[in-house]
Protein backbone atom coordinates (compact mmCIF):
# COMPACT_ATOMS: atom_id res chain seq x y z
CA UNK A 1 0.00 0.00 0.00
CA UNK A 2 3.03 2.21 0.48
CA UNK A 3 3.64 2.67 -3.64
CA UNK A 4 -0.28 3.25 -3.97
CA UNK A 5 -0.22 5.71 -0.74
CA UNK A 6 2.87 8.11 -2.58
CA UNK A 7 0.88 8.04 -5.33
CA UNK A 8 -2.64 9.68 -3.73
CA UNK A 9 0.10 12.37 -2.20
CA UNK A 10 0.82 13.16 -5.44
CA UNK A 11 -2.47 13.03 -6.90
CA UNK A 12 -3.68 15.18 -4.19
CA UNK A 13 -0.67 17.55 -5.03
CA UNK A 14 -1.69 18.03 -9.03
CA UNK A 15 -5.25 18.35 -7.74
CA UNK A 16 -6.75 14.60 -9.60
CA UNK A 17 -9.70 12.97 -7.78
CA UNK A 18 -8.52 9.31 -9.36
CA UNK A 19 -5.60 8.18 -12.29
CA UNK A 20 -6.25 5.36 -14.77
CA UNK A 21 -2.99 3.63 -15.10
CA UNK A 22 -2.45 1.40 -17.80
CA UNK A 23 1.30 1.80 -18.30
CA UNK A 24 1.79 -2.40 -17.34
CA UNK A 25 4.98 -1.60 -15.98
CA UNK A 26 3.19 0.54 -13.31
CA UNK A 27 0.22 -1.89 -13.30
CA UNK A 28 3.22 -4.29 -11.47
CA UNK A 29 4.97 -1.72 -9.69
CA UNK A 30 1.23 -0.49 -7.78
CA UNK A 31 0.40 -3.99 -7.58
CA UNK A 32 2.84 -7.08 -7.93
CA UNK A 33 0.60 -8.60 -11.35
CA UNK A 34 2.73 -10.14 -13.58
CA UNK A 35 0.28 -10.38 -16.25
CA UNK A 36 -0.05 -9.23 -19.58
CA UNK A 37 -3.45 -7.98 -19.42
CA UNK A 38 -4.57 -5.06 -16.57
CA UNK A 39 -4.82 -1.57 -15.29
CA UNK A 40 -5.28 0.04 -12.03
CA UNK A 41 -7.73 2.66 -11.04
CA UNK A 42 -6.68 4.89 -7.72
CA UNK A 43 -8.89 7.51 -5.96
CA UNK A 44 -7.81 8.94 -2.83
CA UNK A 45 -9.23 6.51 -0.66
CA UNK A 46 -9.72 3.55 -2.65
CA UNK A 47 -8.02 1.15 -5.09
CA UNK A 48 -9.58 -1.09 -7.79
CA UNK A 49 -7.31 -3.77 -9.86
CA UNK A 50 -9.08 -4.23 -13.48
CA UNK A 51 -8.63 -7.36 -15.81
CA UNK A 52 -10.48 -10.13 -17.68
CA UNK A 53 -11.55 -14.02 -16.47
CA UNK A 54 -8.20 -15.09 -17.96
CA UNK A 55 -6.38 -13.99 -14.83
CA UNK A 56 -8.93 -14.25 -12.01
CA UNK A 57 -6.66 -16.69 -10.31
CA UNK A 58 -3.56 -15.03 -10.89
CA UNK A 59 -4.99 -11.75 -9.75
CA UNK A 60 -6.37 -12.63 -6.29
CA UNK A 61 -2.99 -14.37 -5.59
CA UNK A 62 -0.88 -11.68 -6.43
CA UNK A 63 -2.49 -8.32 -5.81
CA UNK A 64 -2.20 -7.44 -2.29
CA UNK A 65 -3.09 -3.37 -2.67
CA UNK A 66 -6.38 -2.88 -4.53
CA UNK A 67 -9.77 -4.76 -4.95
CA UNK A 68 -9.51 -7.32 -7.82
CA UNK A 69 -12.43 -6.20 -10.60
CA UNK A 70 -13.09 -8.63 -13.42
CA UNK A 71 -14.64 -6.90 -15.76
CA UNK A 72 -17.50 -8.52 -17.53
CA UNK A 73 -18.53 -5.73 -20.60
CA UNK A 74 -14.98 -3.99 -21.17
CA UNK A 75 -11.69 -2.52 -19.16
CA UNK A 76 -13.18 0.81 -19.57
CA UNK A 77 -17.02 0.05 -19.06
CA UNK A 78 -15.44 -1.19 -16.01
CA UNK A 79 -13.54 2.34 -15.21
CA UNK A 80 -16.59 4.22 -16.10
CA UNK A 81 -18.50 2.22 -13.56
CA UNK A 82 -16.08 3.35 -11.27
CA UNK A 83 -16.08 6.67 -11.91
CA UNK A 84 -19.48 6.92 -11.74
CA UNK A 85 -19.58 5.38 -8.47
CA UNK A 86 -16.94 6.92 -6.97
CA UNK A 87 -18.24 10.26 -8.23
CA UNK A 88 -14.82 11.43 -9.87
CA UNK A 89 -14.55 14.79 -11.93
CA UNK A 90 -11.12 15.10 -12.40
CA UNK A 91 -9.09 11.69 -13.74
CA UNK A 92 -5.53 11.43 -15.21
CA UNK A 93 -4.51 9.58 -17.59
CA UNK A 94 -0.82 7.88 -18.69
CA UNK A 95 -0.21 10.45 -21.66
CA UNK A 96 2.95 8.87 -22.76
CA UNK A 97 0.92 5.65 -22.92
CA UNK A 98 -2.05 5.96 -23.67
CA UNK A 99 -2.83 5.69 -27.92
CA UNK A 100 -4.98 8.44 -29.61
CA UNK A 101 -7.87 6.03 -30.63
CA UNK A 102 -7.95 4.89 -26.83
CA UNK A 103 -7.90 8.64 -25.86
CA UNK A 104 -10.47 9.31 -28.27
CA UNK A 105 -13.06 6.33 -27.00
CA UNK A 106 -12.85 7.39 -23.20
CA UNK A 107 -13.27 11.09 -23.72
CA UNK A 108 -16.71 9.70 -25.72
CA UNK A 109 -17.12 7.40 -22.98
CA UNK A 110 -16.36 8.85 -19.59
CA UNK A 111 -18.17 11.82 -18.40
CA UNK A 112 -15.39 13.00 -16.35
CA UNK A 113 -12.40 15.99 -17.24
CA UNK A 114 -9.90 13.76 -18.16
CA UNK A 115 -6.09 15.19 -17.84
CA UNK A 116 -2.97 14.33 -19.73
CA UNK A 117 -0.44 13.29 -17.26
CA UNK A 118 3.18 12.74 -17.64
CA UNK A 119 5.57 10.98 -15.08
CA UNK A 120 3.53 10.75 -12.05
CA UNK A 121 4.35 7.27 -11.26
CA UNK A 122 7.87 6.97 -12.48
CA UNK A 123 8.73 9.71 -10.91
CA UNK A 124 7.48 7.54 -7.38
CA UNK A 125 9.97 4.46 -9.24
CA UNK A 126 13.19 6.53 -9.30
CA UNK A 127 14.00 5.64 -5.79
CA UNK A 128 13.95 1.98 -5.23
CA UNK A 129 13.20 -0.11 -1.85
CA UNK A 130 15.38 -2.48 -0.57
CA UNK A 131 13.68 -4.84 -2.17
CA UNK A 132 13.74 -3.99 -5.43
CA UNK A 133 17.62 -3.26 -4.82
CA UNK A 134 18.25 -6.77 -3.83
CA UNK A 135 16.50 -7.89 -6.93
CA UNK A 136 18.70 -5.21 -9.12
CA UNK A 137 21.83 -6.78 -7.68
CA UNK A 138 20.58 -10.53 -8.19
CA UNK A 139 20.25 -9.71 -12.08
CA UNK A 140 23.63 -8.13 -12.03
CA UNK A 141 24.89 -11.13 -10.51
CA UNK A 142 23.63 -13.43 -12.92
CA UNK A 143 24.98 -10.80 -15.75
CA UNK A 144 28.27 -10.95 -13.89
CA UNK A 145 28.31 -15.23 -13.96
CA UNK A 146 27.22 -14.55 -17.81
CA UNK A 147 30.48 -12.34 -18.66
CA UNK A 148 32.65 -15.13 -16.52
CA UNK A 149 30.90 -17.52 -18.58
CA UNK A 150 31.12 -16.26 -22.32
CA UNK A 151 35.14 -15.32 -21.70
CA UNK A 152 35.58 -19.49 -21.60
CA UNK A 153 33.26 -19.42 -25.51
CA UNK A 154 34.82 -16.41 -27.42
CA UNK A 155 37.45 -17.64 -29.54
CA UNK A 156 38.55 -16.97 -33.37
CA UNK A 157 36.25 -18.39 -35.51
CA UNK A 158 32.60 -17.98 -33.48
CA UNK A 159 30.13 -15.61 -35.07
CA UNK A 160 28.77 -12.63 -32.91
CA UNK A 161 25.08 -14.14 -32.90
CA UNK A 162 26.81 -17.31 -31.36
CA UNK A 163 28.12 -15.19 -28.83
CA UNK A 164 24.45 -13.48 -28.10
CA UNK A 165 22.78 -16.72 -28.20
CA UNK A 166 25.13 -18.09 -26.00
CA UNK A 167 24.94 -15.32 -23.77
CA UNK A 168 21.23 -15.46 -23.65
CA UNK A 169 20.78 -19.34 -22.87
CA UNK A 170 22.79 -18.95 -19.84
CA UNK A 171 21.20 -15.79 -18.37
CA UNK A 172 17.98 -17.69 -18.76
CA UNK A 173 19.32 -21.38 -17.77
CA UNK A 174 20.21 -18.88 -14.15
CA UNK A 175 17.26 -17.51 -13.75
CA UNK A 176 16.31 -14.39 -16.41
CA UNK A 177 13.07 -14.30 -18.11
CA UNK A 178 14.62 -12.83 -21.16
CA UNK A 179 17.15 -10.00 -22.45
CA UNK A 180 16.45 -6.18 -21.21
CA UNK A 181 17.76 -5.36 -24.75
CA UNK A 182 18.90 -6.86 -27.99
CA UNK A 183 22.06 -8.14 -27.02
CA UNK A 184 25.01 -5.98 -28.41
CA UNK A 185 27.73 -7.92 -29.43
CA UNK A 186 30.49 -5.85 -31.80
CA UNK A 187 33.69 -7.20 -32.88
CA UNK A 188 36.31 -5.60 -34.62
CA UNK A 189 35.37 -2.62 -36.80
CA UNK A 190 32.09 -2.67 -36.19
CA UNK A 191 32.91 -2.05 -32.15
CA UNK A 192 33.14 1.81 -33.79
CA UNK A 193 29.08 1.12 -33.53
CA UNK A 194 27.55 2.24 -30.05
CA UNK A 195 24.37 -0.20 -30.78
CA UNK A 196 26.03 -2.50 -33.28
CA UNK A 197 23.71 -5.13 -32.16
CA UNK A 198 25.11 -8.82 -32.75
CA UNK A 199 25.59 -10.05 -36.60
CA UNK A 200 26.70 -12.95 -38.76
CA UNK A 201 30.37 -11.79 -38.41
CA UNK A 202 33.33 -13.75 -37.74
CA UNK A 203 35.11 -12.69 -34.66
CA UNK A 204 38.82 -12.84 -35.66
CA UNK A 205 42.07 -12.63 -33.81
CA UNK A 206 43.49 -9.41 -33.20
CA UNK A 207 39.70 -8.08 -32.81
CA UNK A 208 38.40 -5.67 -29.94
CA UNK A 209 34.82 -6.72 -29.07
CA UNK A 210 32.06 -5.08 -26.99
CA UNK A 211 29.46 -7.11 -25.13
CA UNK A 212 26.76 -5.28 -23.91
CA UNK A 213 23.97 -6.82 -22.56
CA UNK A 214 21.42 -7.71 -19.61
CA UNK A 215 18.51 -9.62 -18.50
CA UNK A 216 15.01 -9.13 -16.46
CA UNK A 217 15.10 -11.15 -13.23
CA UNK A 218 11.60 -11.11 -11.38
CA UNK A 219 10.86 -7.92 -13.50
CA UNK A 220 13.85 -5.83 -12.62
CA UNK A 221 16.58 -5.87 -14.90
CA UNK A 222 20.18 -4.99 -15.42
CA UNK A 223 22.64 -3.81 -17.96
CA UNK A 224 26.49 -4.08 -18.12
CA UNK A 225 28.88 -3.46 -20.77
CA UNK A 226 32.72 -5.01 -21.30
CA UNK A 227 35.27 -4.29 -23.88
CA UNK A 228 37.51 -7.10 -24.50
CA UNK A 229 40.02 -8.13 -26.93
CA UNK A 230 40.94 -11.34 -29.39
CA UNK A 231 44.72 -11.61 -29.51
CA UNK A 232 46.95 -8.22 -29.59
CA UNK A 233 45.21 -5.07 -30.56
CA UNK A 234 46.92 -2.01 -31.63
CA UNK A 235 48.38 0.59 -29.45
CA UNK A 236 45.64 3.22 -30.87
CA UNK A 237 42.78 0.76 -29.06
CA UNK A 238 44.72 0.25 -26.30
CA UNK A 239 45.03 4.06 -25.80
CA UNK A 240 41.14 4.39 -25.91
CA UNK A 241 40.52 1.70 -23.52
CA UNK A 242 42.55 3.32 -20.86
CA UNK A 243 41.24 6.74 -21.52
CA UNK A 244 37.57 5.11 -21.54
CA UNK A 245 38.20 2.74 -18.09
CA UNK A 246 39.61 6.45 -16.49
CA UNK A 247 36.33 8.38 -17.35
CA UNK A 248 34.03 5.46 -15.96
CA UNK A 249 36.27 5.17 -13.05
CA UNK A 250 36.18 8.97 -12.37
CA UNK A 251 32.14 8.57 -12.52
CA UNK A 252 32.65 6.15 -9.31
CA UNK A 253 34.95 8.17 -7.32
CA UNK A 254 33.21 11.53 -7.69
CA UNK A 255 29.43 10.77 -8.61
CA UNK A 256 26.85 11.34 -5.11
CA UNK A 257 23.48 12.02 -4.25
CA UNK A 258 23.04 15.87 -4.90
CA UNK A 259 24.52 16.01 -8.41
CA UNK A 260 22.08 16.56 -11.57
CA UNK A 261 22.37 13.95 -14.12
CA UNK A 262 24.45 16.90 -15.91
CA UNK A 263 27.38 17.04 -13.66
CA UNK A 264 27.64 13.37 -13.67
CA UNK A 265 27.99 13.42 -17.28
CA UNK A 266 30.82 16.05 -17.41
CA UNK A 267 33.04 14.06 -15.08
CA UNK A 268 33.37 11.78 -17.84
CA UNK A 269 32.91 13.84 -20.98
CA UNK A 270 35.38 16.61 -19.90
CA UNK A 271 38.12 13.79 -19.42
CA UNK A 272 37.41 12.52 -22.63
CA UNK A 273 37.44 15.58 -23.96
CA UNK A 274 40.39 16.60 -22.51
CA UNK A 275 42.25 13.39 -23.75
CA UNK A 276 41.30 14.73 -27.22
CA UNK A 277 38.13 12.23 -28.03
CA UNK A 278 35.61 14.63 -27.44
CA UNK A 279 33.55 14.22 -30.73
CA UNK A 280 33.87 10.05 -30.74
CA UNK A 281 31.23 9.99 -27.47
CA UNK A 282 28.16 10.74 -28.66
CA UNK A 283 25.80 9.31 -26.38
CA UNK A 284 25.27 10.04 -22.26
CA UNK A 285 27.18 8.52 -19.64
CA UNK A 286 23.83 7.04 -18.22
CA UNK A 287 20.62 6.30 -17.17
CA UNK A 288 17.89 5.44 -14.26
CA UNK A 289 17.66 1.47 -14.21
CA UNK A 290 14.59 -0.56 -12.74
CA UNK A 291 11.56 -2.35 -13.86
CA UNK A 292 12.75 -0.61 -17.40
CA UNK A 293 16.26 -1.19 -18.62
CA UNK A 294 16.01 3.10 -19.68
CA UNK A 295 14.28 4.79 -17.28
CA UNK A 296 14.58 8.03 -15.32
CA UNK A 297 16.75 9.89 -14.34
CA UNK A 298 19.01 10.47 -17.44
CA UNK A 299 22.77 11.03 -16.94
CA UNK A 300 23.26 13.48 -20.08
CA UNK A 301 24.89 16.76 -21.22
CA UNK A 302 21.25 18.42 -20.56
CA UNK A 303 19.87 16.76 -17.59
CA UNK A 304 18.53 18.67 -14.93
CA UNK A 305 17.25 15.56 -12.72
CA UNK A 306 19.16 15.54 -9.27
CA UNK A 307 20.35 11.78 -8.03
CA UNK A 308 19.32 10.88 -4.46
CA UNK A 309 19.80 7.98 -2.39
CA UNK A 310 18.59 4.70 -3.61
CA UNK A 311 18.45 5.77 -7.26
CA UNK A 312 20.44 3.07 -10.13
CA UNK A 313 21.74 4.59 -12.61
CA UNK A 314 24.53 3.31 -15.14
CA UNK A 315 27.99 4.54 -15.54
CA UNK A 316 28.64 4.06 -19.60
CA UNK A 317 31.11 5.98 -21.30
CA UNK A 318 32.88 4.99 -24.85
CA UNK A 319 35.06 5.93 -27.21
CA UNK A 320 34.04 4.95 -30.92
CA UNK A 321 36.22 5.86 -34.06
CA UNK A 322 34.88 4.93 -37.62
CA UNK A 323 37.65 2.58 -39.69
CA UNK A 324 39.41 1.58 -36.37
CA UNK A 325 37.09 0.43 -33.39
CA UNK A 326 35.21 1.38 -30.30
CA UNK A 327 35.48 0.95 -26.47
CA UNK A 328 32.27 0.69 -23.83
CA UNK A 329 32.53 0.14 -19.99
CA UNK A 330 29.21 0.40 -18.24
CA UNK A 331 28.19 -0.48 -14.63
CA UNK A 332 25.00 -0.25 -12.68
CA UNK A 333 25.39 2.36 -10.12
CA UNK A 334 23.55 2.53 -6.32
CA UNK A 335 23.57 6.47 -5.70
CA UNK A 336 24.36 7.29 -1.85
CA UNK A 337 24.35 10.14 -0.12
CA UNK A 338 28.24 10.60 -0.47
CA UNK A 339 29.11 8.08 -2.91
CA UNK A 340 28.00 5.59 -5.73
CA UNK A 341 28.40 2.04 -5.60
CA UNK A 342 28.93 -0.19 -8.30
CA UNK A 343 26.77 -3.20 -8.14
CA UNK A 344 28.59 -5.28 -10.81
CA UNK A 345 32.04 -7.05 -9.73
CA UNK A 346 32.93 -7.98 -13.59
CA UNK A 347 36.84 -7.37 -13.99
CA UNK A 348 37.33 -4.19 -15.79
CA UNK A 349 41.37 -3.92 -16.83
CA UNK A 350 41.56 -4.60 -20.74
CA UNK A 351 41.28 -8.82 -20.67
CA UNK A 352 43.01 -10.55 -23.75
CA UNK A 353 41.81 -13.92 -24.53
Amino acid sequence: MERINKLRQVLKENQFDAIYVTDLLNVRYLTGFTGSTGVVFVTQDKAFFITDFRYNTQANQQVKSASVVIHQNGVDQEIKNLIDQEKIKTLAIEADNMNVSHYLRIQELFEVDIKASQGLIEKIRLIKDESELATIRQACEITDQAFEHILTFIKPGVTEIQVANELEAFLKDKGSTGMSFDTIVASGERSAMPHGVASEKVIEDGDIVTLDFGCYYNGYSSDMTRTIAVGSISDKLKEIYEIVLEAHQRVIQEAKAGMTGKEIDAIARDYITEKGYGEYFGHSTGHGVGLNVHEMPAVSSRSEDVVVSNMVITDEPGIYIPGIGGVRIEDDLIVQEDRVVPINRSPKELIIL
